[in-house]
């Protein structure tokens, strides 16, 4: 790139501008005169100002709550001496991990970053901020008028208790009546614990109608692939005995359940968690929305959460202890929390894939990405997950060569009886059972496979270890890597070309030809075969072009192992001749029949003699 350099002409130019400035600073500086006026001014504002606060302190009605029309009339009252409402402000928490800004108004948080943590596009992660997100109680006065707290102005008070940072918010009612929302920051720490509680309310409060904690949140858009980060956008809670559950990913849901620990708005690799280990939420009504319609760089929100959560009054008053998480949806930092239980929230997978995912896969790569560059140590956990799979890979080949032994009699078979398909069903199974042979051996060890192969699907677009770790040409292993830019969209495919999945493919389709093309004769009634050896590859193309480049690169070096295996199995293990003799051998031993063998014999038999009875 060429460097650009400052010529005369700019730093002339520079110079004259400078001096235009200093210029009209100096023209436009205050007289001594009117800098006498303007602090006799400030000090007749100053006073008018703690005279209007001395009037607000008063004792007031009994529900002033500082509801909007009182509001209104103080900051008129203050703006009238030119002073900016200190209900405005802003007061941050924060430590190495996490800062956090509350307003006075709704003494909510108003933004969450996260300090060590960037988007795709370098931008700090924000959980919230401008906006996207809010909390509330909405609640009745004696006096029938519903209140919430978004509107009401609280007063801050900030100190120290044990090395952590205690932020007060207050709004009052009286001299000593208030409802304060309490947050507590830990050092090093992503919860900040939260306490809802009252003062002096019983019987300013109705309590004969629900108090509600509202939570609203959109979630802001931070993967490059919109669609695919979208699938892992979701709302996720532990309810009843520890159960999980979640909303639906790809559209709109509702729900409404009880006896809620916590509730999860998890934005892939981050979340926002609201927790209580005191008791409880008894009843909480969930809803998402998918603001997604399509691929957009545009895209700026994913979801948009909602939750509503009644509490309940003790004596009167409100005293609910709660905790804020808003930090990564990373296994290693929410293991900390385990008494609240929110690493359940992560999406592990359901059941045995899960349970895979979580305890064997998890630890395994965190153990070999601690002294192994990241994407290395992907291609060392293939080999070793498909060295460890290889005797399921020879039972699977073992098949398919007996198989291909047994072609030429079974195509006799096809061509003796072409004009009568039970009879040829009956005499191929008789072949089969003759040599020892069973079509379905071949499939019950891909069978095995599938929990590690679905685990593992479930694994790299989970596992936070990946995010923005590169390798080779891929700058994001949890996300696409790019070879080239598109000034087009492809529907289903895209507007850039990523080269694992291209490799995977390729891979993938050599491997179906070596399984599938060759050893599987087309049967009637049975789908092409060679049609689906050249759909599966193309499908796994487009499908993956949008998905994390470590899981494409997984399967493009989980494919290379195989069909290697394969090559040695067929080459140097396995003997074809061999085969033949023993299925030749098999043939003159005499076959029992197991139970299924007889039931499913005789029932051909029957329907053998009802077709010739027609």
């Amino acid at each position: 790139m060429e460097e650009k350099k400052l010529d005369v002409n700019s730093i002339i130019g520079f110079v004259l501008i400078f001096g235009i400035l200093i210029f009209m600073f100096y023209q436009n500086r205050p007289t001594p005169e009117e800098l006498e006026a303007q602090k006799a001014e400030q000090e007749q504002m100053a006073e008018e100002a703690q005279k209007v606060e001395e009037e607000s302190n008063t004792v007031a009605p009994a529900v002033n709550f500082q509801d909007s029309s009182a509001v209104a009339n103080y900051k008129s009252k203050l703006g009238a001496f030119g002073f900016t409402n200190p209900s405005d402000k802003i007061t941050k928490l924060e430590n190495k991990l996490v800062s956090l800004e509350i307003s006075n108004k709704g003494g909510q948080i108003v933004e969450a970053r996260m300090k060590q943590f960037h988007t795709y596009d370098s931008v700090p992660v924000y959980l919230v901020k401008d906006g996207n997100a809010s909390y509330g109680l909405n609640f009745t006065t004696s006096d029938n008028r519903v209140l919430n707290t978004k509107d009401l102005y609280f007063e801050p008070s900030l100190s120290k208790s044990n090395g952590n940072q205690v932020l007060s918010m207050k709004a009052k009612a009286g001299p000593t009546a208030f409802l304060e929302y309490r947050y507590e920051m830990k050092e090093d720490d992503y919860l900040v614990d939260f306490t809802v509680r009252s003062q002096g309310l019983n019987g300013i409060i109705d309590g004969s109608k629900p108090i509600e904690l509202q939570w609203d949140l959109k979630s802001f858009r931070l993967d490059q692939s919109v669609e695919y980060e979208n699938r892992y956008v979701e709302l996720t809670y532990n309810y009843e005995d520890d159960k999980i559950d979640y909303l639906s990913v790809g559209g709109d849901d509702e729900e409404t359940e009880e006896d809620v620990k916590w509730l999860s708005y998890k934005q892939h690799f981050f979340s926002s968690i609201l927790a209580t280990n005191q008791s409880k939420f008894k009843t909480v009504e969930f809803s998402s929305k998918n603001l997604v319609e399509e691929e957009s760089k545009d895209t700026k929100f994913t979801k948009a959460f909602s939750s509503v959560i009644p509490l309940e009054l003790a004596g009167g008053e409100l005293a609910q202890n709660m905790h804020w998480y808003y930090g990564p949806t990373d296994i290693k930092v929410l293991e900390q929390y385990e008494e609240l239980g929110l690493d359940d929230s992560i999406s592990f997978g359901w059941g045995i894939f899960g349970w895979l995912n979580r305890y064997v896969f998890t630890p395994f790569y965190t153990f070999l990405s601690s002294f192994l560059p990241y994407g290395l140590a992907i291609v060392v956990m293939t080999i070793l997950v498909r060295l460890a799979m290889s005797p399921a890979t020879y039972k699977s080949y073992l098949s398919q060569a007996k198989m291909k032994v047994l072609r030429p009699e079974i195509n006799e078979l096809n061509e003796k009886y072409k004009d009568n398909a039970m009879k040829k069903q009956q005499e191929t199974m008789k072949l089969y059972g003759k040599a020892g042979v069973s079509p379905m051996s071949g499939c019950v060890p891909a069978l095995l496979q599938m929990p590690i192969f679905y685990a593992l699907f479930m694994f790299f677009p989970t596992s936070f270890a990946l995010r923005q770790k590169s390798f080779l040409w891929a700058d994001d292993l949890s996300s696409y890597d790019t070879i080239a830019e598109l000034p087009f969209n492809i529907p289903f495919y895209g507007d850039h070309i990523s080269l694992f999945p291209i490799l995977a493919s390729v891979a993938i389709f050599f491997y179906m030809t070596m399984t599938t093309g060759q050893n599987m004769p087309q049967q009637p009634g049975m789908p092409n075969m060679k049609f689906i050896m050249y759909l599966m590859p193309v499908m796994m193309l487009f499908f993956f072009n949008n998905y994390a480049s470590g899981l494409s690169l997984y399967y493009f070096v989980s494919n290379l192992i195989t069909i290697g295996i394969m090559l040695v199995i067929k080459n140097f293990i396995l003997d074809n001749d061999k085969i033949h003799a023993r299925i030749q051998e098999n043939k003159k031993k005499p076959k029992k029949e197991n139970k299924f063998q007889k039931k499913m014999r005789e029932m051909m038999e029957e329907a053998e003699r009802q077709q010739k009875n027609k």
